[in-house]
């Protein structure tokens, strides 16, 4: 067996998960999402548990084991309290604004940056410098936060760019006055 994919998946009175022949459906309070399972993977309900089975032992199949439990899993703690990930601007003049559906970013370019917010994505802006990306999708979600760190990704010598919360980076010598 699959060592993620025996366990089963857990929800709580805050989620409601259906199945539907090779659809999973899991709504809450935060929003819903929906599964389309492999023909080789089944899911069958059981009070408050989704138990997942595989046809055979092939080696795809367990993976499609694991990497449907974990989606599922990630789904249900999506929609009862969601999933968060934080930016933060290093820099003279790098700013960031929401205005309606759209974010704005001044990353020192000539122009800014205009990044429309996907569906199911709660952007906030705290002092101009920090962003927070929010939803009940861990991959849209770590997608979009992705996408906004890509537009000035952290440079080596003066450490300036939009990072992660806490990300370390590496910072290298400049140089170095000659004889």
């Amino acid at each position: 067996m699959s060592r993620i994919g025996k366990y089963p998946v857990t929800f709580d009175d805050k989620s409601n998960v259906t199945v539907a022949g090779q659809q999973v459906v899991v709504k809450g309070a935060k929003s819903s999402l929906k599964f389309n399972l492999d023909q080789r993977i089944t899911a069958k309900l059981d009070g408050k548990n989704v138990i997942l089975t595989r046809a055979d032992d092939s080696k795809e199949s367990k993976s499609l084991h694991g990497l449907y439990k974990v989606l599922i899993q990630n789904a249900v703690t999506g929609v009862s309290t969601g999933f968060t990930k934080a930016l933060e601007m290093h820099g003279v003049g790098y700013r960031a604004n929401v205005q309606g559906k759209k974010l704005e970013l001044a990353l020192g370019f000539s122009h800014p940056i205009i990044f429309d917010i996907p569906e199911g994505i709660e952007i906030k802006v705290d002092k101009q410098t920090t962003v927070s990306v929010a939803g009940a999708d861990k991959a849209l979600v770590g997608q979009v936060a992705a996408k906004i760190r890509s537009f000035r990704p952290p440079e080596p010598y003066l450490g300036k760019g939009v990072r992660y919360v806490g990300e370390h980076i590496r910072r290298k010598a400049g140089k170095s006055a000659g004889k």
